[in-house]
């Protein structure tokens, strides 16, 4: 790994270390990974190579805890279409400044915020820092074919869109994910690994799938699964921050991935998700 790479997989280490309110695979929740999903990007039963939920069980008294009760606020805030221009109420950006105000107070994003601040990226005061991460994740911007504000990283990336109602873009979270399912709105195609990806693990925390939501397929998803909403948070914060290459490959624990982190004009995100590219045995 370049230097920085090595500096940063050092942080998220510290981070993945002190996400107290991450969920334990087989304790917690539970997955049924089933087949591997087919190539085909059409939403036909065929290409179905799972014919059961993806969770079997999650322990839902840890959605009651701060920061994943103010997240769950956040994910029926948005239109998911694309081109639909987004209406943001007074009771909406109130329910934004809530879960800001929840996770800036964990300690996975305290130290995001000390680093950041340490490389001169963000500022040392709270409420400041706080402004930066709003404007990175929660102003809207016009995404690609739309005149108008239709989109912000928040929404792309934890919530999910639709384009033309027939393809998935973004939703890379897996509380958004598991509720969905639960309401019958997702349906689970399999696993996805390509030649030089490894096999998923029910036990591991990031899985490549393959999923349809209402109308619209997501022919390959990546999301972590189990994590709290500070760790993805913070996470994808500093590399957004950090990474002007858009790509950064971190070591930690048992996983070597690459974060993709596309920018939208400096000063958004566009989308940010893990890669898997291999389990490592952690030092």
């Amino acid at each position: 790994m370049i230097e920085s790479d090595r500096e940063l997989s050092a942080i998220v280490q510290e981070i993945w270390d002190n996400d107290v309110n991450r969920l334990k695979p087989g304790k917690d929740y539970r997955i049924s990974l089933q087949g591997k999903a087919g190539d085909s990007m059409g939403d036909n039963e065929s290409n179905d190579r799972a014919g059961l939920p993806l969770f079997t069980f999650v322990d839902e008294n840890i959605f009651k805890k701060e920061t994943f009760l103010a997240f769950i606020s956040l994910l029926d805030n948005y239109e998911s279409d694309t081109g639909e221009p987004e209406i943001v109420t007074p009771e909406e950006v109130a329910e934004n400044h809530r879960f800001l105000d929840a996770i800036i107070q964990t300690r996975a994003m305290k130290i995001a915020h000390k680093h950041l601040v340490e490389k001169q990226l963000s500022p040392q005061d709270d409420t400041e820092f706080k402004e930066q991460l709003y404007r990175i994740w929660f102003e809207l911007y016009a995404r690609k074919g739309s005149s108008r504000p239709d989109s912000s990283g928040f929404e792309h990336v934890f919530v999910g869109e639709t384009r033309g109602g027939r393809t998935v873009i973004g939703f890379h979270n897996w509380i958004q994910l598991y509720i969905q399912e639960k309401l019958g709105h997702i349906d689970y195609k399999g696993y996805s690994v390509t030649a030089n990806s490894p096999q998923p693990d029910e036990n591991k925390h990031i899985l490549a799938l393959q999923f349809s939501w209402k109308n619209g397929i997501k022919p390959k998803g990546s999301i972590f699964i189990g994590v709290s909403p500070e760790f993805e948070f913070a996470l994808y914060t500093l590399s957004f921050l950090t990474s002007p290459n858009e790509r950064v490959k971190v070591q930690f624990s048992f996983y070597d991935v690459e974060i993709v982190c596309h920018h939208y004009n400096q000063k958004h995100i566009g989308t940010t998700f893990p890669v898997l590219l291999r389990y490592r045995n952690p030092q």
